[in-house]
């Protein structure tokens, strides 16, 4: 448990920045979710303007540091190769 004023302070901070961090991720995996249902669904014109809407929300989490710059870069290219697997 926090004693000092300051550890005290830092775990407020903490705790608050959590929330908002997790509604932040929560973001993020929703919108890869979409792409990969429109994949599933092999519906590519779908999946394409899911994943274009996507990518920038991955790059700005990566920017705030949410996840890790090269995790963004896999996670696009992965669904981008799924995309381009899809038969028309």
């Amino acid at each position: 448990m926090a004693n000092s004023n300051q550890s005290r302070k830092r775990a407020r901070q903490a705790e608050s920045r959590r929330k908002h961090n997790a509604g932040r991720r929560s973001l993020l995996r929703t919108s890869i979710k979409k792409v990969l249902k429109a994949i599933s669904a092999q519906e590519k014109e779908d999946a394409t303007l899911a994943f274009q809407a996507a990518v920038p929300i991955v790059d700005k989490m990566a920017g705030k540091r949410i996840i890790h710059k090269n995790k963004a870069a896999r996670i696009k290219s992965r669904l981008a190769k799924k995309i381009k697997l899809i038969s028309v």
